[in-house]
């Protein structure tokens, strides 16, 4: 299997992770002191703004897959194959 490398995104076998957005979270985690467990902050967790364990996931803006782009931050970069 080919592994892309770019830029500003890289995949984890789950999907697209933008690399600044990420950096961000890791920093906010590392001084919050709160540790709640994924199975208290996603999905039917009982906070009416649930947390997700991945939440610089980037997003397809094409239908066919060639530009990926950080609901979160607005980064974009071209996925082409060579």
């Amino acid at each position: 299997m080919e592994v892309l490398e770019l830029k500003d995104f890289y995949n984890n076998g789950f999907g697209w992770i933008c690399k600044l957005c990420e950096r961000d979270f890791k920093k906010a985690e590392e001084v919050s002191d709160n540790k709640l467990s994924r199975l208290m902050s996603e999905g039917e967790a009982e906070s009416k703004q649930p947390k997700f364990s991945l939440p610089a996931l980037a997003k397809w803006t094409d239908k066919t897959n060639t530009t990926l782009m950080c609901p979160r931050c607005g980064i974009i970069e071209s996925v082409e194959k060579f």
